[in-house]
């Protein structure tokens, strides 16, 4: 008789779970449904409009970031450029039986160079 009477109220216990559960649901159903209601179809545009700006302006500073990123990376190939050009030197300089021709230690061709120029030229005249 206990042992019928603990399934029973273990299956009551449960339902009684499940109601609860369900019951939270439709209680916060009822709530977004009523704050859609009270919004209405002006505010909702208003709410729209307002998320896809900041969603324009997001992807504004990221391309943003990634134009800085390509920039930076090319002036810090010409760092390397000038540092190699300056090791050369100094180099030569001191003695050191080394690479001291500048063409053998940059291991870019002529037309490489040139071209590299004037990207940076350009990307100086678009800013």
């Amino acid at each position: 008789e206990k042992e019928i009477w603990n399934r029973e109220r273990l299956l009551l216990q449960k339902s009684l779970k499940q109601a609860n559960a369900e019951l939270s649901k439709l209680r916060a159903e009822l709530r977004s449904e009523a704050v859609l209601r009270e919004l209405g179809s002006d505010t909702e545009n208003a709410l729209l409009r307002r998320i896809y700006g900041k969603y324009l302006r997001a992807e504004s500073f990221r391309k943003a970031l990634i134009y800085q990123k390509k920039y930076l990376l090319l002036l810090l190939g010409g760092f390397q450029e000038c540092e190699e050009a300056t090791l050369a030197l100094i180099a030569r300089m001191g003695g050191q039986p080394s690479y001291t021709d500048l063409e053998i230690i940059t291991h870019h061709s002529k037309g490489f160079t040139r071209f590299r120029s004037a990207v940076r030229v350009s990307i100086a005249i678009s800013r």
